[in-house]
């Protein structure tokens, strides 16, 4: 239910950034955040306590993001705030970056690997990504040291797992099967 909320409001929110042409602005502001809200995990609790009047939540977030981020994104959070709808902000910005992809062609890659990918590593992924699914890909480089080696690509809902680790797991599960 909750997804389908957050699609109408990324659907909305996304409209008037086009009618405004601020949709990569909106989208940068909406990322940072969400950014700034998963960071400390009590703003969440803060912002959804039903025993805080409305008002004060909206002054709060008035005084943190007034000047920070565009108008839109602003009304947005406080809309969110006294609907009692301000957890779902994380999947409105994930399905807001899932309709400016659809509409520009562009999407995010989230390649996690277990050393930094340098520019040029990052080129090669979004280079044969993008001819894979003919799309522009942007990389977001994650580095997680228990893949051992290899990577694996998040693009959407769809993870291409080509780790070392991936392939051990693969590996031992087969061998499972055909020990029974």
């Amino acid at each position: 239910m909750s997804k389908d909320i957050a699609k109408r409001y990324a659907k909305a929110l996304f409209d008037l950034a086009s009618e405004r042409k601020a949709v990569a602005e909106t989208e940068q502001q909406l990322k940072a955040v969400v950014e700034v809200m998963n960071s400390t995990s009590e703003l969440f609790v803060l912002f959804s306590a039903p025993n805080i009047d409305v008002s004060v939540k909206q002054a709060i977030l008035r005084q943190a993001f007034e000047g920070e981020v565009s108008e839109i994104v602003l009304n947005t959070l406080l809309l969110l705030t006294e609907r009692g709808r301000i957890r779902i902000l994380p999947e409105l910005e994930n399905h807001f970056v899932r309709i400016v992809g659809e509409a520009t062609g562009v999407t995010d890659a989230y390649v996690t690997t277990a050393f930094p990918l340098d520019e040029a590593g990052k080129q090669e992924v979004a280079a044969q990504f993008g001819q894979m699914l003919n799309k522009t890909i942007r990389v977001q480089n994650e580095v997680d040291a228990s893949i051992i080696g290899g990577m694996k690509v998040r693009i959407g809902d769809v993870l291409y797992d080509g780790s070392l680790s991936g392939q051990l797991e693969r590996i031992q599960k087969t061998l499972k099967t055909q020990v029974r």
